[in-house]
């Protein structure tokens, strides 16, 4: 192989994430195992012309394993695989949360790593049809990747960030960060506020149309037009909001939002998140 190519392995190939990965990883020159239990996932692998490897044979010489499996199956997943692992080789898990927790099986020899999509940003100059469809990133919209990794070899990290590239493309930055500042990020920042308010502009459009009785195609053209303006405005300074609009967005701030609400980036309270997150009783550090 050429420099910069490496052996990558996939455990979850067939899963949701695994798929995504993999559509994309077979567009690169790099060598790539695909691993995959369940009868569906290995199906769907199949179905998209790939060969499957046993778990064992694909971790062997893997100069990078990643792992497309949910949260839960970590700990066990790495419990199996990372003792058949080569010294010096990466692993790779597209969540913080079990790292974090320390719920993953470690080896002094094998390095531990992280990486997570940023996802297409809202103020994403699109281009293409194909563009604006992609909402979710890694198929043909740019986006950003958050990556952290237990090491300061310079040549781990170009195996890290050029897999985190290949699996994510099209990327623009790669984002270095520690793995707690990662498990900051993702759950706390983008989880628990941007999606739970997400979630609660869903929940507001559906009292307009049911309760206050508003036609809904006229509560959805305010609601997602003044989304985009709250957005240009208040993470960008693109315009000022009225002084009218203050005026309201105090109220609402007032009615909805708790006074000690910053409290969620306390470390214990990421504590409390991840350990409900993982169904643990509590994060043991």
């Amino acid at each position: 192989m050429s420099e910069n190519t490496y052996t990558i392995a996939v455990i979850g190939a067939g899963g949701k994430m695994g798929m995504r990965v993999s559509n994309n990883l077979v567009h690169t020159d790099h060598a790539v195992k695909y691993v995959e239990n369940s009868e569906a996932g290995r199906q769907r692998t199949t179905d998209a012309g790939r060969e499957l490897t046993d778990a064992a044979t694909a971790v062997a010489d893997a100069d990078i394993v990643v792992l497309a499996v949910p949260d839960l199956a970590l700990a066990s997943v790495t419990a199996e695989l990372v003792p058949q692992m080569r010294a010096g080789a990466v692993v790779l898990t597209l969540d913080p949360a079990a790292a974090y927790a320390g719920l993953l099986a470690t080896r002094d020899d094998v390095i531990q790593a992280v990486a997570h999509p940023c996802h297409p940003s809202v103020f994403l100059q699109r281009q293409t049809p194909e563009e604006w469809a992609d909402t979710f990133g890694g198929i043909a919209a740019p986006q950003d990747a958050i990556a952290a990794v237990e090491s300061e070899d310079e040549a781990v990290k170009t195996l890290v960030e050029t897999t985190v590239r290949a699996i994510y493309a099209p990327v623009v930055d790669v984002h270095w960060v520690t793995v707690k500042q990662l498990a900051q990020l993702e759950p706390t920042l983008v989880e628990t506020v941007a999606c739970m308010i997400g979630e609660l502009l869903n929940e507001a459009l559906q009292e307009a149309v049911h309760t206050m009785g508003v036609p809904e195609p006229a509560a959805r053209s305010i609601l997602y037009g003044h989304t985009q303006v709250a957005l240009a405005n208040g993470l960008r300074g693109d315009n000022p909001f009225s002084d009218a609009c203050l005026i309201a967005m105090d109220y609402g701030r007032e009615s909805i939002i708790k006074e000690d609400w910053k409290k969620i980036f306390r470390d214990d309270e990421l504590d409390k998140n991840l350990a409900r997150m993982l169904h643990l009783d509590a994060i043991e550090r």
